[in-house]
């Protein structure tokens, strides 16, 4: 393997980092992609098209099917088992959605309310499982039991993820090892076995496979991270859902590990009761905020989160330079620049 560094850093003046290279790379294959993803979320049940539309017409980035296109893209793979693929792949990340959301009593994804919300937790639930079941069937259709072991395995991974973040609540012990720990497996999982399974289909070799883990793995780490700092640095109206919401849940995130383990003993014992569930106000988040401000843990995340993003940068480093590279990379850029 090469031992190249691809650069995160962008000249001085260069334009902020945007998707729009990657959507370009992967316009004609994700249109694919959507079709099948329309013609498999049917049913004859109408609350089943009518629940799953309503979070997967809803936007969103389509961050991880477009990994497994322009991961494609890069190793110079011809074929279209991967449009499948992808649309498993969003069906998988659409169910971990709608059952988060009913875990966590949230009111409101991607700028409106939440399936379970509208359609009440247990129809939620239940369509969640049968996207799960349709993500399934697609892998199957594909044939190939290594593509199949990595799914599979990721989904896995993602709902221990999920248990051990559930174990975690209200926790302000928790450490930030354990912290990457559970983000590693709810989140990044599914970007590395996204991008992994390109190489897969393209029979590229196990040099390819984990560099293409290794890109995804790490960008997954590095755009949760973000994610978690924009809970306490953005406004409902750049992020789609209620600021705040990892406060009041008692998630314990890095800019809370940050700020308790900064902090001063006045500081501490606020933590430890608001992440308890006894300081729960607008006023308490509002504090929360200046906490983390006080401390610079939006920064010290941010950080964290182009560290991430440079070693995702980097696994690229094994294959020539080409537009899809470039705009890979470029999607690792703007992963830890955005604010939303």
């Amino acid at each position: 393997m090469s031992d190249n560094v691809v650069p995160i850093k962008r000249a001085i003046g260069a334009d902020e980092p945007s998707l729009s290279p990657i959507l370009s790379l992967t316009a004609t294959a994700m249109n694919s992609v959507n079709q099948i993803i329309l013609q498999r979320m049917q049913s004859e049940i109408p609350l089943i098209p009518a629940l799953a539309g309503h979070l997967i017409a809803g936007g969103g980035k389509r961050m991880r099917p477009m990994l497994t296109l322009a991961g494609a893209e890069l190793v110079g793979y011809e074929g279209t088992r991967h449009h499948k693929l992808a649309a498993a792949v969003e069906f998988i990340h659409t169910a971990t959605l709608l059952h988060d959301d009913v875990v966590d009593g949230s009111e409101m994804r991607r700028g409106k309310e939440a399936a379970n919300i509208v359609f009440g937790n247990p129809a939620t639930v239940l369509v969640g499982d049968f996207l799960f079941s349709r993500a399934f069937e697609l892998m199957v259709e594909d044939g190939s039991l290594k593509v199949l072991k990595i799914l599979s395995g990721a989904s896995a991974t993602i709902a221990q993820g999920e248990v051990d973040q559930l174990t975690a609540q209200r926790k302000i012990e928790t450490s930030e090892d354990r912290y990457l720990g559970i983000i590693g497996a709810k989140t990044a999982a599914l970007f590395a076995a996204a991008s992994r399974i390109a190489a897969v289909v393209a029979e590229k070799d196990e040099a390819a496979e984990r560099a293409l883990d290794d890109y995804g793995r790490n960008l997954g780490v590095a755009f949760q991270l973000i994610d978690d700092a924009i809970d306490y640095d953005s406004d409902a109206a750049e992020m789609g859902k209620d600021r705040g919401d990892d406060f009041r849940e008692g998630k314990m995130t890095l800019p809370v590990i940050l700020a308790y383990a900064r902090g001063t003993p006045e500081e501490r014992q606020f933590w430890e009761e608001a992440i308890a569930g006894f300081r729960d106000t607008d006023e308490d988040l509002a504090h929360a905020v200046e906490l983390i401000g006080r401390h610079d843990c939006i920064s010290a995340t941010r950080e964290r989160a182009r560290h991430f993003a440079q070693k995702a940068c980097d696994a690229l480093a094994m294959f020539p330079d080409s537009k899809a590279r470039r705009a890979m990379v470029e999607a690792a850029q703007f992963a830890v620049s955005r604010g939303y």
